[in-house]
């Protein structure tokens, strides 16, 4: 009998494996993955500061020292306004086929059991889990976006209208390029494409998009992806393209069934603003491995609190504000405001990295930008009219 068993060994499922041993340094800790490590992993690659108070949390927190910091930020809005700044913490981007391997081993390193094993079979019973042929007191799936785990426990998937579809690769960029870039397209909205240098004269770059939008277009999802990207960055030359769904947050994600956990992309935990993942995954699969020790006999309702106490008003945010994002006007006027006033700038990246949420003096100033540029609009287009 194993005390925990983790399924995927991404972000959230080392995060787990690593606050399981933290905190009970002797428990059984097993974690499972489909492939050996290092693997390749579709996505932005971009690991933000609250991101690496997650990793310091968990006891590693020099895993990522040796990639660059970088502090500046280029946000371009559907309609165009712009604001390049300094983010008040430095981000990181680290290829997920290195940030990955290091923390599995890292989990490895401290006592975890790691395995290749591609989950086929899950039963949950009174007082433990059956994950095919070994036992557990919890489980802790975190085995992405098209969770074997979850289908296996009856949680459905995310509808089609919460699901985005991008497109990855990697570019060469100059060696001293340190600036973030984030250019969003009204062309699809909401959709966007990025750049995000490395530090080694290479950049991941990609466009994504929402998928019921990428399939409005009646095109072929690689003719439209590949296509825009190329559009969208004529400079960069993409290389090892590889297209990857992302499940955003619904604002209310379901955690699991009795004695199994969701974490990660497997819970739905993708910021549906940003697109980013990775904190997400890391502060689930810590709270997930907290409650798989701490309350081991009854390990869901423990992890549904850690989870709504961390993230709860969170995610009520990110959900309106994706509501809002409807319309690319709203974008605008946060863009706009960000541009003209630095705390707006850093609150947007609180809330689009991190587990921000927003006053409601500044929730104003964008509402109240939102509405001149509305206002300044139907003024031109009157205008317009009357010289027509």
């Amino acid at each position: 009998m194993w005390d925990v068993v983790i399924i995927g060994g991404g972000p959230a499922g080392s995060a787990a494996a690593l606050r399981a041993r933290q905190l009970r340094p002797h428990a059984r800790i097993l974690l499972l993955d489909k492939a050996d490590f290092p693997r390749d992993k579709a996505c932005g690659d971009g690991i933000a500061a609250h991101c690496c108070d997650e990793l310091a949390l968990l006891g590693v927190g020099d895993l990522i020292a040796d990639y660059r910091p970088t502090q500046r930020l280029s946000v371009v809005s559907p309609n165009g306004a712009h604001v390049l700044a300094t983010a008040a913490r430095p981000n990181r981007v680290v290829p997920r086929r290195v940030f990955d391997a290091r923390l599995v081993d890292a989990a490895r390193d401290r006592g975890v059991e790691v395995r290749r094993h591609r989950v086929r079979a899950l039963a949950v019973h009174g007082d433990h889990v059956a994950v095919d042929d070994v036992r557990a007191r919890a489980v802790v799936a975190a085995d992405g976006a098209n969770s074997t785990v979850r289908r296996l426990i009856g949680v459905p998937a995310a509808p089609e209208r919460h699901i985005a579809i991008a497109v990855r690769g990697y570019a060469d960029v100059p060696a001293d390029d340190d600036v973030q870039f984030i250019a969003m397209q009204k062309d699809g909205w909401p959709a966007y494409v990025w750049s995000f240098p490395i530090g080694d004269g290479t950049a991941n770059v990609g466009f994504g998009m929402l998928l019921p939008r990428l399939r409005a277009t009646g095109l072929p999802g690689r003719e439209v992806l590949h296509g825009r990207l190329a559009e969208l960055l004529p400079q960069l030359s993409a290389r090892d393209l590889r297209a990857h769904h992302l499940p955003l947050s619904p604002g209310r994600p379901t955690p699991g069934v009795g004695r199994v956990m969701l974490a990660g992309d497997a819970a739905g935990l993708i910021n549906p603003l940003t697109g980013e993942g990775i904190y997400y995954a890391l502060v689930s699969g810590r709270l997930a491995g907290e409650a798989a020790v701490q309350t081991a006999e009854d390990p869901l309702p423990a992890y549904r609190r850690g989870l709504a106490e961390t993230l709860g008003r969170h995610l009520r945010t990110t959900d309106v504000l994706a509501r809002a994002a409807q319309s690319p006007a709203f974008i605008d006027a946060a863009i706009d405001t960000a541009a003209r006033r630095k705390e707006v700038f850093d609150l947007l990246v609180d809330v689009g990295l991190g587990a921000g949420t927003v006053p409601l003096p500044l929730a104003c100033a964008v509402a109240g930008r939102w509405l001149l540029n509305g206002l300044r609009a139907g003024g031109r287009r009157t205008t317009d009219t009357v010289r027509g």
